[in-house]
């Protein structure tokens, strides 16, 4: 069984923001598979479901950003899964908009969302799906008010097709491994 969680922050004031990439992939992953976020515990929203034979829990932590970590804590012994189990979905602001990069362990590479889950996890070892949102337009530009803003119409263009490309990530670390959705995604 899978744990898929896609990082974000609760709330109409954050939707289509950058920092709320995961919480958009997740969406599209549901309507795919046709799983519904219908379950509220765990400091999350999330459904069951299945991918590819595989069954998977789908969630959106609702613990707002830097506290992630505690609704995959609580997850993770509902659903008794291991960390290899675990596929954390986020932002990336050290990527170009659109680029995929899969990891199956790591530094939390100075996000918040993740910082915590390793934290909460206490391991860096779980596989990761991480989404370029580019970096603020200039080093002066603070950081949170960057990811919390919106993309733009040509970002939102290249933004397009990442969701697809995500969700194939996802279910070839599922059937395959995270090394072989790293060579074919990265």
């Amino acid at each position: 069984m899978y744990l898929i969680v896609g990082l974000g922050n609760p709330g109409a004031r954050y939707v289509n923001t950058r920092h709320n990439i995961g919480f958009d992939v997740i969406d599209a992953l549901c309507a795919k598979f046709d799983i519904k976020l219908n379950k509220s515990k765990c400091k999350s929203v999330f459904g069951e479901g299945h991918i590819n034979g595989e069954k998977v829990v789908a969630a959106k932590p609702q613990t707002f950003m830097n506290l992630s970590g505690e609704a995959v804590s609580e997850l993770k012994s509902r659903y008794k899964t291991e960390n290899s189990e675990i596929i954390i979905i986020y932002d990336d602001v050290s990527l170009p908009v659109g680029k995929l990069r899969v990891r199956p362990k790591g530094s939390a590479g100075g996000h918040n969302g993740v910082k915590s889950v390793i934290l909460n996890l206490s391991s860096d070892e779980f596989p990761r799906v991480k989404i370029g949102v580019g970096a603020p337009p200039h080093p002066d530009y603070d950081l949170a008010d960057y990811v919390l803003g919106r993309f733009g119409k040509d970002e939102i263009e290249t933004l397009i097709p990442v969701a697809v490309r995500a969700i194939g990530a996802v279910e070839e670390i599922i059937a395959n491994g995270c090394e072989s959705a790293m060579n074919k995604f990265n």
